[in-house]
């Protein structure tokens, strides 16, 4: 089947049949059910945790640039069954790559910025930081004479 990415689910027609023909359609593809975010605010940082179900650590990558942190995560998942003369019965495989990107401003670093990876979920802490102003320079035009 081929999948084509919408904003409505994983399949243009998700939504229309998914009791009918697909009873269990998220039940091999980790991708229908990903990169769902809580953002919990605090008196001095926000806390998010992102659901990353299936997916293992070292196939998260969170980076800042331009002040926008971006995370990005990848996945392969093969499924396999034979029957007793190792003839498939189903084989289904899937590889993926998602990704999401939150502004946290220019005066961030990668030191102010906190992640955990734990049961499928990825918990990051984003410290508030006030924008410090810019230092008004004195600029002087010499005067010769």
């Amino acid at each position: 089947m081929l999948y084509m990415p919408t904003i409505f689910g994983e399949n243009l027609f998700d939504d229309l049949f998914d009791d009918f023909a697909r009873p269990a359609k998220h039940k091999n593809n980790p991708a229908a059910s990903i990169m769902k975010t809580d953002v919990k605010e605090h008196d001095d940082a926000y806390e998010l945790g992102i659901e990353l179900p299936g997916f293992k650590k070292e196939n998260i990558q969170i980076q800042l640039k331009d002040g926008y942190m971006n995370i990005q995560a990848s996945n392969k998942t093969e499924n396999e069954e034979k029957d007793k003369k190792g003839n498939y019965l189903r084989r289904e495989r899937y590889f993926g790559t998602c990704s999401r990107s939150f502004y946290v401003g220019d005066n961030l670093t990668e030191e102010d910025i906190k992640a955990k990876f734990e049961d499928g979920i990825l918990k990051i802490t984003v410290p508030k930081k006030e924008a410090k102003p810019a230092v008004e320079e004195n600029r002087y035009i010499a005067i010769e004479g």
